[in-house]
């Protein structure tokens, strides 16, 4: 039997950092993401966010990729917020995210982060977070005057 347990961090943001997850629906979205995950098999510790992108903190199984568990909690949520009429737009998660892993010791630091997200955004918006993000884990704009640009680590990150 093996056995594994693997800590992310991943956030996304909805389409053009539109601002659908208003109050009167954000804890909804939340719960049936968090409801879903585990229907999926997916361990989804926490869930949170503010009005326009949501952190979770994930352990994947051994047979789970990063890329798979955001594609289903993102693309479910969507599909389950617009067959639900939430919003009055179709409502879209943007293409990208972005994930770390967490260490076994960070991991009640990181759920303490994701669950006070309404407080943190209060100092502060989810630009500026992202930004700090991007700096703290060495993440740069391959080609910053690209719309389509994707993020690469630089060679400071890799050492």
């Amino acid at each position: 039997m093996s056995w594994t347990r693997v800590w992310v961090h991943l956030v996304f943001a909805t389409k053009y950092r539109q601002p659908f997850l208003n109050d009167t629906i954000r804890m909804r979205v939340f719960q049936h993401m968090y409801d879903n995950a585990r229907e999926k098999d997916i361990f989804l510790d926490s869930v949170n966010g503010f009005t326009d992108h949501a952190h979770c903190l994930v352990a994947l199984s051994r047979e789970q990729t990063i890329s798979k568990v955001a594609q289903l909690i993102k693309g479910e949520s969507s599909f389950w917020i617009n067959k639900n009429k939430l919003t009055t737009r179709k409502f879209v998660w943007q293409d990208d995210y972005w994930a770390v892993s967490v260490s076994e010791r960070h991991v009640e630091r990181v759920r303490n982060y994701i669950k006070n997200q309404e407080e943190h955004h209060r100092r502060k918006s989810f630009k500026q977070e992202n930004e700090k993000f991007m700096k703290k884990y060495g993440w740069e704009p391959a080609n910053p005057r690209s719309p389509n640009s994707r993020s690469i680590p630089n060679s400071r990150s890799l050492k």
